[in-house]
């Protein structure tokens, strides 16, 4: 394959990434609008919504050997498509029986699609010999951004239910663009290693590297879903200025992604996920001694500066794997570092009533100096 198709290729892995974004930031201002639709409290919507979690980690289970025996590039298409109509689906569902399904078919199509796009990328960096990875992340934080902002005011302008459509359609639009320039596998490749692709790799580093995944994870969701709180309840910050934590932890994740490329080829991957995981260890540690909110918003935005690369990275280096598929791979990895998504809220936040949220956020700063100590399991990322 010739050097130009290969670049359109990176294009068009990262339009995956967009519209894995988009579907979920769209998602995210329909949220508090199924209280009222559905007459239910927010418990219930918190398990309504758990059902995401559990059809994305159940369906990763089987999406390394899906990868195995059809490639990354049909798989990633397959399930980008049947995302499609998900979020339209939900929308429109009359009551909880047709809702729950449909929210899980999200949580699995979307699960699927992460590992496909991802192994997708994996291909790419091996072609151009260069990394793509942290990139293709920003585009999806890119998307995000886009889905949850353009999306909430079209909510506002339009409705619910056209808001959910439009993004449809986009992500269907989108997708189709895409397929043709998205990187093939060697056919050869892939028939011959669909054999060796177990549901559970018996490969005890790459559950190792899922767990420097998870920790890493575990440090987005504490900004994600505490940090606002924090603020508030510990600086008396106002609503308007705890915001700010996420948004500035958030941004600079984005920012940093595109720029993440350079860094991994200037100082190697493992140089790169060390460098990342004291920055985002130091920032977290900054936040949780924080004298004003002032100084743990800046504390936040140094630790997204640190996180953005670090997920990356270990997605590389699960689909770098000596023996392993990429699909494979990144599968197992995937799968240990978003279960961490559906345990992290709750732990938290009994660390948080338990212990209080300085030492929280201590203990979160320590599990990313655990990344950095462990930092040569992303040795494999250098193939890439």
């Amino acid at each position: 394959m010739d050097l130009q198709a290969v670049r359109r290729g990176r294009w068009a892995a990262a339009a995956l990434f967009l519209v894995n974004g988009l579907v979920m930031g769209a998602w995210a201002p329909q949220i508090p609008l199924f209280l009222p639709r559905h007459s239910i409290t927010e418990g219930t919507l918190g398990l309504m919504i758990l059902l995401i979690g559990v059809g994305a980690v159940g369906a990763m289970l089987f999406a390394g050997k899906l990868i195995a025996a059809y490639g990354s590039r049909r798989c990633a298409l397959v399930f980008g498509f049947c995302i499609t109509p998900a979020l339209p689906l939900m929308v429109l569902a009359p009551d909880l029986w047709l809702l729950a399904p449909c929210m899980v078919w999200l949580g699995a199509t979307m699960g699927c699609m992460d590992v496909s796009m991802n192994a997708n990328a994996v291909e790419v960096e091996r072609r151009l010999d260069r990394a793509i990875m942290s990139s293709s992340h920003g585009f999806w934080s890119v998307g995000g951004f886009a889905g949850g902002a353009i999306g909430g005011l079209a909510i506002a302008r339009f409705g619910a239910e056209a808001q959910a459509i439009g993004v449809g359609v986009i992500a269907f639009g989108i997708l189709v663009l895409a397929a043709p320039f998205l990187i093939v596998e060697p056919r050869a490749a892939v028939s011959a290693e669909r054999p060796k692709t177990a549901m559970f790799p018996r490969v005890p580093a790459l559950y190792l590297i899922g767990a420097m995944a998870l920790f890493t994870m575990v440090a987005e969701g504490g900004v994600l879903d505490w940090a606002a709180l924090y603020l508030s309840k510990t600086m008396d910050s106002s609503l308007a200025r705890s915001g700010l934590a996420f948004g500035f932890f958030s941004g600079a994740m984005a920012v940093m992604r595109f720029l993440g490329d350079r860094v991994r080829d200037r100082f190697g991957a493992v140089g790169t996920l060390r460098i990342s995981g004291l920055v985002a260890a130091g920032g977290m540690a900054v936040a949780a001694l924080a004298p004003n909110d002032i100084v743990a918003i800046m504390g936040f935005t140094c630790s997204g500066l640190g996180v953005a690369n670090m997920v990356p990275i270990l997605f590389s280096a699960a689909g770098s794997y000596p023996g392993m598929t990429p699909g494979a791979g990144i599968a197992t990895v995937t799968m240990i570092g978003y279960s961490g998504i559906l345990v992290a809220p709750s732990a938290i936040g009994y660390a948080a009533q338990t212990i209080g949220y300085r030492p929280t956020y201590g203990v979160i700063a320590a599990l990313l100096l655990v990344v950095v100590l462990q930092a040569w399991r992303a040795a494999p990322a250098e193939r890439a």
